[in-house]
């Protein structure tokens, strides 16, 4: 892991602890709660909940929305659908 500027880390915190962000960090925290509640996933798993229409696009914490996939699976969406949050691919 790359080492961060102490203005990036200021940027960071300072944007992580925005409201709009805050109330993302819930929902995906609620959400993975629901699934363990489940029995689904539980801590340690590399497991991950994914949301299938995303929060951004109008998604909500329901059953029917949610679906468990492996961390890979969840954490390499971006690099094959990156138009949607400005990557060039």
């Amino acid at each position: 892991m790359a080492k961060s500027s102490p203005e990036k880390l200021a940027y960071n915190t300072k944007y992580e602890s925005s409201p709009a962000q805050v109330k993302k960090r819930e929902e995906r925290n609620r959400a993975r709660a629901l699934e363990m509640k489940a029995g689904k996933v539980k801590k340690g798993d590399n497991k991950e909940v994914d949301h299938i229409k995303m929060l951004d696009a109008g998604g909500k914490n329901v059953k029917k929305n949610l679906r468990v996939v492996p961390e890979k699976v969840n954490r390499s969406w971006r690099d094959e659908h990156g138009k949607q949050y400005g990557k060039n691919k």
